[in-house]
């Protein structure tokens, strides 16, 4: 049903923007934030309009820290055009430079978000969030901040958040933290925190998102078992 919605939202969206261009010429730098809102529900059929949403939280990370570089949108157009294919166009492109000119009223376009996808979508769509801060090699704090902020309104668990941010934090804490875990964690308790993880974070939860947010399950998926390996060597699980 989602795959359904995200293909008619293509269709919805580039019809809006024509009528919004015939109607407004496309001018939309210097609106107020609640102008933005209202743009981003103009082009919203309020039933996942996955494109909309990807183009104001991309739009959002890119300027996080106050210059958008050319790694970060090449990034973002590469995995529209494997996300949506032929369907993506320069309207895309327009409808995001349009969130990069202006104020993004994330607290409204994240409710709005929580309303219309499904949690485990919303955790791939902050696998995405860190996948364009991670472009240049590096997610800053302030990209780190509006990413937290994000996943936070969209009402993403504190330990999935974890989760995610630490495959793209890597250190001596980052497979405890990629299980949920603390590292005065009993072996059973690691056993118990992989199996639950495996399950909820399994690729088929998303089967019905898309070629990229497969690839960003497996990638989760596959992080998941390396943390169990890592930290089984460590221990000496068998």
């Amino acid at each position: 049903a989602l795959f359904g919605y995200i293909i008619g939202g293509i269709f919805d969206s580039q019809q809006r923007a024509k009528n919004a261009q015939r109607q407004g010429g496309g001018q939309h730098q210097g609106r107020s934030a609640q102008d933005i809102f209202n743009y981003y529900q103009s082009r919203s059929n309020r039933a996942a309009d996955v494109p909309t949403i990807l183009m104001a939280l991309s739009a959002a990370v890119m300027k996080a820290d106050g210059k958008v570089l050319k790694v970060e949108l090449s990034y973002v157009k590469e995995f529209l055009r494997h996300q949506f294919g032929d369907q993506f166009s320069g309207t895309h492109l327009q409808t995001l430079k349009n969130y990069l000119d202006n104020d993004i009223p994330l607290t409204q376009i994240c409710s709005d978000v929580r309303l219309q996808l499904r949690p485990e979508s919303r955790l791939q769509l902050v696998h995405y969030l860190f996948g364009i801060a991670k472009a240049d090699g590096d997610v800053s704090n302030s990209e780190l901040n509006v990413i937290t902020q994000i996943a936070s309104m969209m009402g993403i668990a504190q330990a999935d958040f974890e989760s995610v941010k630490n495959m793209f934090y890597r250190n001596v804490h980052s497979d405890y933290k990629i299980l949920g875990l603390e590292e005065n964690a009993t072996d059973d308790e690691v056993k118990k925190a992989y199996r639950k993880m495996a399950v909820k974070f399994h690729p088929d939860k998303v089967a019905q998102m898309g070629e990229d947010f497969q690839k960003g399950a497996k990638e989760k998926f596959q992080s998941i078992q390396e943390a169990y390996e890592a930290i089984k060597k460590r221990r000496g699980i068998k």
